[in-house]
């Protein structure tokens, strides 16, 4: 008996020493990789105002000699922050930099417009707030009057119509992987440079093609200049390695092309200084994941027994194909614009409808006499809320406060509280339903990377079924994928420390929400 109380110390000592190394570990990359985050805007002066209602970030390079400004605009369902790759790039190059958010985006509570489709209203909207922002641009101490405009997917098209409009005025305009419309005036503009990423669909690399075509003779071809910068009408679309649809915001290739675009244009020379921040966020996110098991090992028992469905493959299959199936037939043709946010409601629906058809299942496959599933241990309740508030107070300041200063906005503001509580009501019925689907005594192993590659696919399946309304939900499903994964990952260290699932599930359901509701754009009534 005493040699096993003994080893029984022993091992416990070995697993807390491991647990602490590790902690350590973690800590010591996230302290890196803020301080390489940080160090990347060393001497800019950044401040930030408001002009017209219209959130502005200034860039400001250390000198004071005159500079021409670049006025750089984020994509759809993007923000200030999102840009800030190209914007640090360019101001320790020299230049004024200066980004700002689009009406319904980031912290702008202006409306945007309640249809993609509805092109006059959208254009509209977004040239309301990029005049305000050049304008301010300009009128900056060390503006030299010169101007480009640099923007991303959604963009492009409001872009390319300002430096139509104001030929005078823009002597340079870089696109990355722009949405633009059939009649985008792309012919006149000076010095225009497309940049798409290389893993990006190829109808996006033909529409490029295409719209250098209408001023090139003879074939297009990428990498190639056509034109002469300093006569303004340079030409050149390229593909960046290795990068998609938002990647290319991160790609060395993409900032290498824009900047060196900008100085034959301007002549300038610049410092060389490329942002790379992308090999350093990895660290750091790489650093919160692994902080958050050392520190699961915290958490009090929620349950004196693994609680959940606990099925096995036989039983999991048809209840994880089931909403998958028939979610995106359910919603094909219910209207679901019920919430002021573009594209979240219908989000919303899709997790709602997905978690009840789930919960249906799991209900009508629970074995009453199956000993190892919920109901014969005892929940508690203290246990249960240390644990859901500890795992909701990490992953907000972990990944909510981290994401929303280094990559794009993601803590709601209070004019946004009400859109996260509603979009809660979906998230949080999925995440109850998936995660007592696929935890449990005797739960299917790869169960719950199985459920939520389903739903990815059912998604994708949504946006088949409805293309026009839809299409832009297929940018965000990388990022559905990404949250997955890492807050998947946690969610299991969690569930076998604590025996319960709703701990995990409560804190993603909220996660999940206030993402959708910060990031998807706020629309008019």
């Amino acid at each position: 008996m005493k040699l096993d109380v003994l080893k029984t110390i022993s091992n416990c000592r070995g697993h807390c020493l491991g647990a602490l190394l590790l902690a350590l570990a973690a800590m010591l990359a996230i302290a890196v990789a803020l301080w390489q985050l940080t160090a990347a805007s060393a001497g800019l002066r950044i401040t930030e105002t408001q002009v017209g209602g219209v959130p502005i970030t200034l860039y400001r390079p250390a000198g004071d000699a005159p500079a021409p400004s670049v006025v750089i605009a984020h994509g759809f369902a993007g923000s200030r922050q999102l840009m800030q790759p190209y914007a640090i790039t360019l101001a320790r190059n020299g230049y004024l930099a200066v980004t700002f958010d689009f009406p319904g985006h980031g912290r702008n509570p202006a409306p945007f417009v309640a249809s993609l489709m509805d092109q006059e209203a959208r254009l509209r909207v977004l040239l309301d707030a990029l005049e305000p922002a050049v304008n301010f641009a300009l009128q900056q101490p060390g503006a030299d009057g010169r101007l480009a405009l640099l923007g991303h997917s959604m963009a492009g098209d409001v872009l390319a119509r300002y430096s139509q409009m104001h030929p005078d005025l823009v002597e340079a305009t870089v696109l990355l992987s722009p949405y633009l419309s059939e009649d985008a005036p792309t012919a006149q503009l000076r010095n225009l440079l497309l940049v798409y990423g290389e893993l990006e669909p190829d109808m996006l690399h033909q529409q490029g093609f295409k719209t250098l075509a209408k001023t090139v003779e003879g074939g297009v071809e990428s990498g190639t200049l056509y034109g002469d910068p300093a006569d303004g009408n340079a030409r050149r679309l390229m593909l960046a390695e290795g990068v998609e649809h938002i990647g290319v915001l991160y790609g060395r290739d993409g900032l290498a092309a824009a900047l060196d675009w900008l100085n034959q244009t301007f002549e300038r020379t610049g410092t060389g200084f490329l942002d790379a921040r992308g090999p350093w966020l990895g660290l750091l996110y790489l650093g919160l994941l692994t902080l958050a098991w050392p520190l699961s090992r915290w958490l009090p028992r929620a349950a004196t027994q693994p609680m959940g469905a606990g099925l096995g493959w036989r039983r999991l299959l048809p209840v994880a194909l089931a909403p998958a199936l028939l979610t995106p037939l359910i919603l094909w043709k219910l209207p679901t614009d019920f919430l002021p946010i573009l594209l979240g409601d219908y989000l919303a629906l899709h997790f709602a409808v997905y978690g009840l058809i789930t919960a249906l299942g799991v209900w009508l496959t629970h074995d009453r006499s199956d000993q190892a599933v919920s109901g014969h241990g005892r929940f508690l309740w203290r246990g249960f809320a240390i644990a859901t508030i500890g795992y909701l107070v990490y992953i907000t300041l972990a990944f909510s406060l981290t994401t929303d200063r280094f990559v794009t906005t993601l803590l709601p503001g209070p004019e946004r509280l009400p859109l996260v509580l509603a979009m809660m009501v979906g998230t949080l019925g999925y995440f109850v339903a998936d995660e007592w689907l696929t935890r449990g005594a005797g739960a299917a192993r790869g169960g719950y990377a199985l459920t939520k590659a389903l739903f990815l696919f059912s998604l994708l399946g949504a946006v088949a079924l409805n293309l026009d309304e839809l299409f832009f939900l297929i940018i965000i499903v990388p990022a559905i994928l990404v949250f997955f994964l890492v807050y998947g990952v946690m969610s299991g260290w969690v569930y076998r420390r604590v025996q319960h699932p709703l701990v995990a599930a409560i804190g993603n359901g909220i996660a999940f929400a206030c993402a959708t509701a910060v990031t998807f754009p706020v629309v008019g009534g």
